[in-house]
């Protein structure tokens, strides 16, 4: 995995989260439950429509997203994990896809309905952690975009397995996370991602097929064996 992982990085402007946001003392404090819900909800909550106050929010698509429907257009089934405003759900559905977007937070998905009432994506809420029995193993291509490194680092094999559940045989998992390397301490929210634990996808039988990775993030395409159920 070639992720570049220096100081520095320039991710695509559609995929980086506001500078002048910070995280604070007491959101990390939030994030060392077990449970994401409690500090994601209030955060939209709290944001009252206003999406300078989400920060991962840009109300475009993720351009590693875009680029990915834009070569590899459905039909298929794909699942937006964590899909905070919708932007990425919405370019996926407009390359042909049947697409289920969750997020976490009910209020996001009640955004995400009002800035698209015409879409044909189905927005719902759902937890990684505790997915519906509906949502496993059916889709042909799953989008992660820095969900996994939202999360504490211990849950971090049970986000990955969680992804990797979503996609049937043969089906592609779509993952965009910053990149750090296997000796250094992660710090966050959000906690980067290294190698050595994206190694995780392995155990589902989802291995990297295309590595895109620069300026400091991961970005993976990655397949479910033909054979794994």
């Amino acid at each position: 995995m070639g992720a570049s992982v220096g100081r520095g990085y320039s991710p695509p402007p559609s995929c980086s989260p506001r500078a002048a946001r910070v995280y604070t003392a007491s959101d990390v404090h939030r994030f060392t439950s077990d449970s994401s819900a409690p500090w994601f909800d209030p955060l939209y909550e709290a944001a009252d429509r206003q999406a300078a106050a989400v920060p991962w929010a840009n109300l475009r698509p993720c351009g590693w997203v875009a680029d990915y429907a834009s070569a590899h257009p459905g039909p298929g089934t794909a699942a937006i994990v964590g899909c905070g405003l919708g932007d990425d759900a919405e370019v996926i559905a407009a390359a042909g896809y049947s697409t289920t977007a969750f997020d976490v937070s009910r209020h996001a998905v009640e955004w995400c309905r009002e800035r698209f009432p015409e879409s044909r994506v189905d927005y719902r809420v759902g937890d990684l952690l505790d997915l519906e029995d509906d949502l496993v193993g059916r889709f042909d291509l799953a989008v992660e975009v820095r969900t996994i490194q939202s999360l504490p680092p211990q849950l971090r094999n049970e986000a990955i397995d969680a992804v990797a559940s979503l996609v049937v045989p043969g089906g592609v998992v779509l993952m965009v996370a910053l990149a750090r390397t296997d000796a250094t301490v992660p710090n966050g929210p959000p906690w980067a991602v290294s190698a050595g634990e994206l190694k995780r996808f392995a155990d589902s039988e989802v291995t990297v097929t295309e590595d895109r990775s620069e300026s400091g993030h991961f970005v993976l395409e990655l397949s479910r064996s033909i054979g794994q159920e």
